[in-house]
């Protein structure tokens, strides 16, 4: 499930799994305003990027990836089923944190590429962080060639398991 991360009332940053994310075709409507995206694991950003609608950018990249036209799309499907564990943050250039650089959007990224020091993004990034060891290289092979639709069955699969076993687990909490 998505997480709100919040430091002020209206503030709230999305945080969701890709294997959820990409079983969202149309962006919720709160989430339009968000303007601002980080592809991520759970210790390192692999990338920080803004558009308009960071929802739809995020699927472009997705998207993009399969035919090359995206480092952090390609990336991502690379090291499929791996990539399903990574997270997509998306904010708002307006929110609070981004008060002291006036709001403003080019501002707000880079703020967040110099805090993240993300693996792909070069420019306004004095010192990208290394991959890790543990993925491919975004300009590696696919180890598998899957359709969008076989991923994004891999993706409800795992989806539908993590949800059972909470469950399951929420139901033994509740027995004792």
């Amino acid at each position: 499930m998505p997480t709100l991360k919040s430091n002020h009332m209206n503030d709230s940053k999305i945080t969701i799994p890709l294997k959820r994310f990409i079983l969202i075709e149309q962006c919720p409507t709160a989430w339009k305003e968000m303007d601002l995206y980080v592809f991520r694991d759970e210790s390192v950003a692999f990338y920080v990027g803004q558009s308009q609608l960071a929802f739809s950018r995020v699927w472009d990249h997705l998207l993009g990836g399969f035919h090359g036209h995206s480092l952090i799309g390609h990336f991502v499907w690379c090291n499929w089923p791996t990539s399903m564990r990574f997270s997509i943050e998306l904010s708002s250039s307006r929110f609070e944190e981004f008060h002291s650089i006036g709001n403003n959007l080019d501002a707000a990224e880079k703020y967040l590429i110099q805090r993240c020091s993300p693996c792909f993004n070069v420019s306004q990034n004095n010192q990208p962080t290394p991959l890790p060891n543990s993925y491919l290289p975004p300009n590696a092979p696919f180890r598998r060639r899957r359709s969008l639709n076989m991923l994004i069955h891999e993706a409800e699969r795992a989806v539908k398991a993590d949800d059972t076993k909470l469950w399951l687990e929420s139901m033994e909490n509740h027995a004792d």
